[in-house]
């Protein structure tokens, strides 16, 4: 796999060439994720729940992250690296930009992603303007899943719709390289990622996204618990963990997951 960059996604977007993401945390998993031929490697603050064994992520700390990024790092040879910033580590543009700095420091994470819309905006400005890439992330906001009540699909109303049309476009323009949509509607996905001219990675938001992403523990079945509608499971019908990766790339490359059973409406 040739190395991956900002540039070579938004050449793969312009092309119609579909991404494939998927979350890590450590040394050995990134190895399998290279061998598959993962694009991007997302090291979430998910690993609060599928490692710690906690109910959400929001007491995942900057600490914790940068060790996991360091871990995905020293094995990361050709897939772009993100880092999750954690539940507030970055509350102000001046926390954001000492948070990010460590993760890519200490870390050696190539890019951060930060939950929200409008009151981000300068926060990314402040990031990208210092030389950190940002994807930014909208829909189901996990760090905020108390505010929301739950982990609920957003997006179905129009109200709600059209200001996720608004934050997108405003992200984009303040300077965000890559979206997350999660846990939306596959139609307004579709829409939002056809209106940006940078890569929208989807996680239950249907298969006109650029790319889709899922935890790792989830689609290879290990996860403990229910699992989202949005995934699943790679293992069940592969011979090994690195086959069931390479059946998700290829999957998601073929659009054929996700399937309508993994999308809202």
């Amino acid at each position: 796999m040739p190395h991956v960059t900002t540039a070579s996604l938004m050449q793969m977007k312009q092309q119609g060439e579909k991404i494939a993401v998927l979350t890590s945390y450590d040394a050995s998993f990134t190895i399998r994720l290279e061998e598959a031929g993962v694009e991007v490697i997302l090291v979430g603050d998910t690993l609060g729940m599928v490692i710690q064994g906690q109910e959400s992520t929001l007491p995942v700390g900057v600490d914790e992250m940068v060790y996991h990024t360091r871990c995905v790092a020293r094995a990361r040879r050709n897939a772009l690296l993100i880092t999750d910033m954690p539940f507030m580590s970055y509350s102000s543009p001046g926390q954001a930009l000492a948070t990010a700095g460590r993760l890519m420091k200490e870390g050696g994470t190539q890019m951060v992603k930060l939950e929200g819309g409008a009151i981000q905006l300068e926060t990314v400005r402040q990031l990208t303007g210092n030389g950190i890439p940002v994807c930014a992330h909208l829909g189901l906001l996990p760090q905020s899943v108390h505010r929301l009540g739950g982990y609920r699909v957003q997006g179905r109303d129009e109200a709600s719709a059209h200001i996720m049309r608004e934050d997108a476009m405003a992200l984009e323009v303040a300077g965000a390289q890559m979206l997350v949509l999660e846990c939306i509607p596959a139609a307004l996905a579709g829409e939002i990622s056809r209106s940006l001219s940078i890569p929208v990675i989807g996680i239950g938001a249907g298969p006109d996204c650029d790319g889709q992403v899922l935890v790792l523990y989830d689609m290879l079945g290990i996860t403990s618990g229910s699992l989202p509608r949005f995934t699943h499971n790679f293992l069940e019908h592969a011979c090994s963990v690195t086959a069931a990766i390479a059946a998700y790339v290829k999957a998601v490359k073929a659009v054929s997951f996700p399937a309508e059973e993994h999308c809202y409406k």
